[in-house]
Formats: C-alpha cells, structure tokens, sequence
C-alpha cells in the first residue's frame, strides 16, 4: 500500500495523477460543533493505493488542472517542472551509535556538492572525505540541494523544501554520502533556504498560501509565516527540516538568511524551529546544531529564551572576515566602507563582532549589539565562504589576490581563533580555480534579468561590466570545479600543511572564552593575538617588522616563509607573514 498526501486548501477536488492515471483524492474531514463532517480546514488530501510504486511518476491535479509536482517529493527526477518520482529509502545505515564531534572547537568545510569533484554527485563527493579529516575537519557543511531550475547552479533558488537536486544523484545517494561522512568521523550540515524560493520552477503557490505580499525580501513576496493558512506553511517547513535530520541523520541545518524570515508572529519561526529540532534529539538521543545566517549583529539570535532570544546554536559571523579583507586587499567599496584599519580586526577578535550599537557608514546609521555575553562557539568565522568569494565579479580567491603566503598570514587569526571555523572547499590548498556565481535558467528573459542584476550589483564595488563573469555560461560553472590534482603540487602542498598544522595547533589549545584573548596591533598593521599559551602575529601590512614578544622564548614556532627567526627571541616579519607560537 501506498500512501500519498498533499496540502492543497483553495482547491475544490485534487485527483493524484499516477503513471498518467487520474485517482480522485479525498479531503481529511473533521466533526464540527453540531457532529456533522465538514471540509478540514487544513486543506489536506490523501489516498492509498494498492501496490509498491517506487520509480513511478506521480503529481496532483488541482480542480482538474494539469497536474504539478508534490510539494514534498523528494526528489524531481526531470525538473521543477517535471513530476514527482515515488521514493522508498532503501539505503542500509552503518552508523549505530553515531554522535557527532564536539561543536566547541568545530571546523566546517563548506563545499558545492556540482563543483567538489568533476562528477558533481554525492557519490563522488563521499570518496573525496579522507583529505578533509586528515586536515583536521570535524564537519561538511553542504550548500542546498533542494531541487532547483536547470543543471547546475549554487541551490539558494531551490523551488521545495523536501527534495534533492536530481543532478547530484537519488535521496539514497545522499544518506549515502552522510554515511561514508560519518564513518570518517565527520559530521554533515546542510544549508536549507526557508526564505524565499527560486524564480523559475516554483509552483507551491498553486497549492495553498506559501507566500505573502503583507511582506517584501530581496527576492520578492516573503513565504507566508504569519498571514492566514500560515499555521501549515511553518509546519512544512519544521517537518522538512526534521525530514533531513531523521532521514538522512544529518547533524545540523544552516538556516540561510535568517533576517529575511518576516514573522510578527509573538513567537517566531526560529522558536518553533528550534523546540522541533530540540524534541527530535531528545527522541533520537543525540544532538542537533542550528546555524543561523543573520545580517543583523544580533545577539538574540543565540541568546536563549530566557534571555529574550531564539536559542539556535550559532550565527554566521561575518565582520572578522570583513575587517581583514579590507586590510589585506585594500578594497573599500560596498560594505568594506565601514573596514580597513587593523585594529578592527583586534577589536571583532576581542568582542566578536564589530558593531555593536555603533556607527555604519556603509548603512548610514548605528548597527548591531554586544555580543561579549556570547559564546566562542556560537559564532562562525570565515576567511573565505561562498557568499565573500562568490559574490565577487569573478570569484576570484583570495591567493590570488594577495598571493599564497598573504593568505596563509591571514588564515592564521582565523585558524587559530576560538569560535567555530568555515573553510570553503579547496581554500586549505589556495585552489587555483575560482568560486563564481553561476546559475542555469531556461527562461531568456530570466537569463538576461539575472545577468543585469549582477552587473548592478557589482557596480557598487567599482567592478566594471568587463570584469564580471557571466552565472549563466556554463564555463563559468565549470571554473568553478576542484582540481584535486593540486593538492600534491607547490605551492598549493606547503599552505595545506600550514592549515593542518594550525588546525592542529588549534585542537591543543582550545579554551572555554574569547575574552582570554588579548588583541593588539604593532606596527604599520601587524595583529597580534594572545591566548592562554598560544601566541599569533600576522603582518598583514607593507613594511617589514621586527617582532619580539616578552616570555615566548623556547616555545614551539609555526612560521609562513618570509618569518624568520632572529636573535634573543625576535622574530623578522616580512608584509604578509605570520608566526604562530605555543607553549607546550
């Protein structure tokens, strides 16, 4: 027997269409206030059928309509626009028993499941693990997989909440993949979009009221969370959430743009999210982390609800990035206006974040709040990350545009700092292929309106047309692709033994508070940061610099080329160049 249901509340009759057989379906019912049967106000259909379907085709027929895909299929074998595809898991786990590693001192890979490897598949990404977890990663954290227009694209243009991008391979490829992970001893996040869905492909209106015009986002209307019908919009996203962590035992969510949920609900998304998430790992006894990407320097989103906040686990943490790139680059266009001295950086490693109800140039007004109450692991730090290296006219990383060993200087403060670490996928060896946006439209009008809002986009930063890689090319995509081969040739081999050495250093040193460390600046720009028994200076100005830190002398030294070692315990640093000091 076969079950199959749907949410469709405005629709007269639905009929499941099943191998081009139309089956009529029957509403849920409900006895009301006099005992007669009324319409559900739900609005859900469903129906059994006799027999095992899997591999089938399937969608709905709404009040006799061609039919459209399930909203909660799991994955679009032919497209957004295509039917539904019957799926029965059939993976068989191996990983009894799995806890995942310790947040506290977690590094994250972020990787593009298309680009990770030629093949672009959960299988091929699976065999490509051992390199991670002999850096010293602890989890992956997948960009979306939801099931999206075209070939290839980033995924934050998913058009359901519940499926896989057929590209990447069937929903059982995917377990597989967290399984091989798991086996590694890695944890596996996923990055899921509740925000806003993809302009091409998306038909979860024509069920029910999954968006509304009360609210606006970068994207368009915002997904309905506290108009009417909103009670079944939140509880499908709650479910699918917990859908990829029951079904697919990944570990955590990373929930993209988090600012752009607009709720006025007296309890929010992120509450109802969070007690979800919370009471399926006390039934399944093992944690569950809920990462939050939120633009607004909010401690709230962390606090707990005793403290007037939502209680995820941790938000991205943007500005050590920010203030770092600025020095290092010297780009001071869009949002780096308010970033370029060097002890700003001091400032975002002592405090977290760099405003905190203080002045923003970039938005004209004061932003953010004090985080000094706030976990070292509740923030996520970065060097480089998808939005910061794709959301450049080229995509262009950061080696190369400071050269290796400038990367290298600057990913010592952020390797060595206490708050979770992201890597995006091939930094740890300075890859030579680009991150890029790109994307794969059908609709001409579509391509050309995404092609002029990158341009306008993009001008704000002083990057001419010229200079900006078309997304919807496809060897923009294909620029984007990892060459493994690089990780055993000079000089990509010596910045990946300086990333696990550091990670090592790291997992030696880790302490329970960020306000242990002391952060001062010598010099024209070199950050020097001490904590407990671990000591950084990183140079990331132009002029050469003698450093000679008080008390240091016999400790173990980590130093990029250019840091030479000198007398009576000082230490030659050339511009960009770093030297990581501990005691043992």
């Amino acid at each position: 027997m076969t079950v199959f249901e749907v949410w469709a509340p405005a629709a007269s009759s639905v009929d499941l269409v099943l191998d081009g057989t139309r089956i009529p379906m029957v509403a849920h019912t409900m006895v009301g206030e006099a005992g007669v049967p009324t319409l559900d106000a739900d609005g859900r259909w469903s129906v059994e059928v006799a027999g095992d379907y899997r591999g089938h085709r399937y969608g709905f027929s709404l009040d006799g309509a061609d039919p459209l895909p399930d909203p909660r299929g799991r994955v679009l074998p032919d497209g957004p626009l295509g039917l539904s595809e019957v799926v029965v898991p059939e993976h068989r786990w191996r990983d009894a028993g799995w806890q995942p590693p310790p947040w506290h001192g977690a590094v994250v890979v972020e990787i593009h499941i298309g680009t990770f490897t030629p093949e672009g598949t959960f299988r091929a990404a699976a065999d490509q693990l051992g390199p991670l977890v002999e850096l010293g990663v602890t989890h992956v954290e997948l960009m979306p997989i939801a099931p999206f227009s075209g070939r290839h694209g980033w995924g934050y243009d998913g058009v359901t909440w519940w499926g896989v991008h057929a590209p990447y391979g069937t929903p059982d490829d995917l377990s597989a993949f967290v399984d091989t992970a798991h086996g590694h001893g890695l944890g596996v996040l996923l990055d899921v979009v509740h925000n806003h869905f993809g302009p091409e492909g998306a038909v979860l209106d024509r069920f029910g009221p999954y968006r509304t015009d009360r609210h606006s986002t970068p994207w368009g209307d915002a997904v309905n969370l506290d108009g009417p019908g909103s009670d079944a919009v939140r509880r499908e996203i709650c479910e699918s959430a917990c859908a990829w962590l029951r079904d697919h035992h990944i570990d955590g969510l990373r929930l993209d743009a988090t600012h752009a949920l607009r709720d006025d609900r007296a309890v929010h998304l992120l509450d109802e999210l969070r007690a979800a998430v919370r009471l399926l790992g006390t039934e399944l006894g093992r944690p569950f982390v809920l990462i939050a990407e939120n633009d607004r320097s909010d401690p709230r989103i962390v606090n707990g609800p005793e403290a007037g906040g939502h209680g995820l686990d941790a938000v991205w943490a943007d500005d050590l990035h920010h203030a770092i790139h600025a020095v290092v680059t010297g780009e001071r266009l869009g949002y780096y206006e308010d970033f370029g001295a060097a002890e700003q950086i001091a400032d975002v490693v002592r405090h977290g974040v760099a405003f905190r109800d203080t002045w923003s140039a970039h938005r004209g007004r004061r932003h953010g709040a004090d985080h000094d109450g706030v976990s070292d692991d509740a923030l996520v730090v970065a060097l480089q990350n998808h939005d910061q290296v794709g959301n450049r006219a080229a995509g262009e990383r950061l080696a190369s545009l400071i050269g290796f060993e400038g990367q290298m200087a600057a990913a010592a403060l952020v390797l060595t700092s206490p708050s979770v670490v992201l890597l995006l996928q091939g930094e740890e060896w300075a890859a030579s292929t680009p991150f890029p946006y790109f994307a794969d439209h059908t609709d001409p009008s579509l391509v050309a309106a995404v092609r002029a809002g990158r341009l306008e986009e993009f001008a704000a930063f002083g990057w001419g047309p010229d200079a900006v890689a078309d997304p919807e090319e496809e060897a923009t995509f294909r620029s984007a692709v990892l060459r493994w081969e690089e990780i055993d040739l000079e000089p990509h081999a010596t910045v990946r033994r300086w990333y696990r050495d550091l990670l090592a250093v790291r997992r030696r040193h880790l302490l329970p508070s960020r306000h242990a460390a002391v952060a001062t600046v010598e010099g024209d720009a070199v950050v020097v940061v001490e904590r407990g028994d671990l000591l950084t200076a990183a140079n990331l100005g132009s002029a050469p610099h003698r450093f000679a830190p008080d008390g240091w002398d016999g400790a173990a030294a980590h130093a990029t080329p250019s840091a030479r070692r000198g007398t009576a315990g000082a230490w030659h640093l050339d511009p960009r160049s770093a030297v990581v000091l501990e005691r043992r």
